[in-house]
């Protein structure tokens, strides 16, 4: 039958099978579903998280490189810049030696690094989150094959529910 068809086929794509959705109820469907949608949704997220770190360590990147390359053209000139306060608070300053910088190494831990040291720091963290984010783009594509091939055992049981009411419908009308 088609429902059947359909059944297996989503079941043979929920992971090769880990999970038989063939012999889940619509309700156990259901739950499934949400659950998948859940992962699908905070794994998502965490993508986010990584790109956006990633965006953050580009622009230290490219502030580090403009800043080393204009104080090598100013002849070690004292670099005048703003330096934050705050998000929206500001104060003028000026950096004397552009080969000294300090570098956040996370949890608030920090040491001092030569400008091509910092570069290649943030240039390892970059690759480091960009290979985190493929996999986890993979995962998300898992996650969504999932929650699509449990949509399929759904409308396959939905349409099997049919079929037998209609069935039951038909041999009730059939008695009277």
């Amino acid at each position: 039958t088609v429902t059947g068809k359909l059944k297996k086929k989503a079941a043979k794509k929920m992971n090769e099978g880990t999970i038989d959705l063939d012999r889940l109820s619509l309700d156990q469907l259901n739950q499934l579903k949400l659950q998948e949608e859940g992962r699908l949704q905070n794994i998502t997220s965490r993508y986010a998280e990584l790109r956006a770190a990633h965006a953050s360590f580009a622009a230290a990147k490219e502030a580090l490189v403009q800043l080393t390359e204009s104080s090598s053209s100013n002849n070690e000139q004292p670099k005048k810049m703003m330096v934050p306060l705050t998000a929206s608070l500001y104060v003028p300053g000026r950096v004397k030696d552009t080969n000294k910088f300090m570098v956040d190494l996370g949890t608030g831990f920090y040491v001092e690094k030569s400008a091509k040291e910092a570069k290649e720091f943030l240039e390892r963290k970059m690759k480091l989150i960009h290979v985190n984010s493929e996999n986890i783009m993979k995962a998300i594509q898992q996650l969504r094959h999932n929650v699509e091939s449990i949509v399929m055992a759904m409308q396959g049981k939905l349409v099997e529910i049919r079929a037998r009411q209609e069935g039951q419908r038909v041999q009730r009308e059939g008695q009277e």
